[in-house]
């Protein structure tokens, strides 16, 4: 037999015998037997012979140089490919763990074999690995899958199927049995990647966890991977977009990308269901502690698989604070000319501009903006990403683009309006969800205001203008998003609020 190498599946086949694993006696209903959801990859993503398994987590653990964090960890991410790939990486996560007391480890991963348009909660008794059976704890199981009509107590996701086994959940349940010792869990697979699915979960575990009075003693787990099958150069350009929004903790843009295939996590939507949880229950820094590919194992740059390994902590001292974003008065007249020249393009040639690379570093980073056409002080067009798709300069060419023609409430802008436009470019922070409305700030904060499909943003400039305080400003977001001027006050309603860079040809 042949062993197979690649970034999932490493190791021979063991031994039937090997997967025979004893269950200790304590571990059992007694009279009634488990439905225990058993092995799909021991012997291919791990090791199946308990000692070698167990050195070989030791030996991983060993390897990590971090320093332990002694603040609370609510959730975490870690890897899920075949061990001598995203096992090194997978260490940093639990080294972490060590010296911390969990007896509820609810473990969020995605569907890899199955399609299915919910989230499936493990309806069976137990998961096997090959150093014993691991519990669910199914009172909160059955009682989280009540929480919402997009979960369901289920095994779909979890059972094999003819085309695999699901390998998401069962390879990070070795490493927590060496970590921490007795512990029960809650595996949930998720078929829906929406963030709407991601929403409900994370906000009732919250709920769950902060009414049974476990807190403490509950972690959350995001199995997950990032990148997969690009060029070792271009996978960690995508992974870092990643990594950069999920350290200032933008997951509503993390989803939204996911969704659209800009940026890339096969457990996307766990890893932001474990952030809207981690951020109900409290925790304020995201910390990535480790990033790499199968490229650093393997040595083949050609096709590789991204991993990290996160935690998000609950620390007294609130959260980290984000490097202020700035442009000087050249950068600002650059992209205003940029704007300037896409439209005209657009307008007199039906063409779409290409503009020369910018030379500026600030320029060349990824952010969300808005650029907003006016006549004579009257609204012409506003149209624009509220998150990090492209560089800044390529986004204000496409949105000054859109805005000159695509805006929907005005009709496409004519070569004889072209001298009369004046041009104003918004570029935004990342979005961050407000847990107090008294956290808003009229003239400093936008809005973006999200209920299921409803969703309508508001830039910073626009309460200022209008003289609004800080209530009129929520109720006006409301009804940009086509909702009732209450709806900020809905718990289903999520407020996000953001900071801008505004400037104009009249004002740098």
């Amino acid at each position: 037999m042949n062993m197979i190498l690649t970034p999932n599946v490493y190791w021979l086949a063991a031994p039937l015998l090997a997967l025979l694993v004893f269950t200790p006696l304590a571990q059992m209903h007694v009279g009634d037997p488990l439905k225990v959801r058993q092995m799909a990859v021991a012997g291919s993503f791990y090791p199946a012979d308990p000692k070698v398994l167990s050195a070989t987590i030791d030996e991983m653990l060993a390897h990590v140089s971090e320093p332990p964090i002694t603040d609370p960890i609510l959730a975490v991410v870690a890897p899920h490919a075949g061990y001598p790939y995203s096992g090194p990486v997978a260490a940093y996560t639990y080294a972490q763990l060590k010296g911390h007391k969990y007896t509820r480890i609810v473990i969020i991963a995605p569907s890899h074999y199955e399609g299915f348009d919910y989230t499936s909660v493990y309806e069976g008794d137990a998961y096997a690995t090959p150093l014993g059976n691991v519990l669910v704890d199914k009172a909160f199981a059955h009682q989280l899958a009540r929480m919402s009509p997009t979960m369901k107590l289920s095994s779909q996701g979890h059972d094999a199927t003819p085309a695999g086994g699901e390998h998401a959940i069962e390879v990070q349940l070795p490493w927590l049995q060496k970590v921490l010792g007795n512990f029960e869990i809650v595996p949930i697979i998720m078929g829906d990647q929406s963030y709407e699915n991601s929403r409900a979960l994370g906000v009732a575990l919250a709920k769950l966890i902060k009414a049974d009075g476990k807190e403490s003693d509950t972690l959350v787990l995001a199995s997950s991977d990032l990148s997969h099958y690009h060029p070792y150069d271009d996978a960690v350009t995508i992974d870092h977009k990643t990594l950069n929004a999920l350290q200032t903790w933008d997951y509503f843009s993390m989803s939204r990308n996911f969704q659209s295939r800009v940026w890339e996590a096969c457990g996307g939507a766990p890893i932001v269901a474990a952030m809207i949880y981690a951020e109900r229950m409290g925790a304020n820094q995201a910390r990535v502690l480790k990033y790499a590919n199968s490229g650093d194992i393997t040595g083949d740059h050609s096709r590789v698989v991204g991993y990290s390994a996160d935690v998000f902590v609950k620390t007294a001292g609130g959260k980290a604070e984000e490097t202020p974003f700035s442009l000087s008065d050249p950068e600002k007249k650059e992209l205003l000319a940029l704007a300037r020249k896409s439209v005209e393009n657009a307008v007199q040639k039906n063409e779409l501009y290409e503009p020369p690379a910018s030379t500026s570093a600030a320029l060349n980073q990824e952010r969300g903006a808005f650029v907003t056409l006016s006549v004579s002080g009257a609204l012409r067009g506003c149209i624009g990403y509220t998150s990090a798709i492209k560089p800044l300069y390529m986004t204000v060419r496409d949105m000054a683009t859109h805005a000159a023609l695509h805006d929907p409430r005005f009709h496409p802008v004519t070569a004889s309006e072209l001298p009369s436009l004046e041009y104003e470019v918004s570029v935004l922070s990342p979005l961050r969800r407000v847990t107090d409305i008294q956290q808003i700030k009229v003239g400093e904060h936008g809005l973006l205001m999200k209920n299921g499909n409803s969703e309508g943003l508001l830039l910073p400039q626009v309460p200022v203008e209008q003289k609004w305080d800080r209530q009129t400003f929520l109720e006006q977001t409301c009804r940009k998003a086509q909702m009732s001027s209450g709806c900020w006050k809905d718990d289903d309603t999520d407020i996000f609020s953001f900071t801008a860079v505004v400037f104009n040809e009249h004002k740098l």
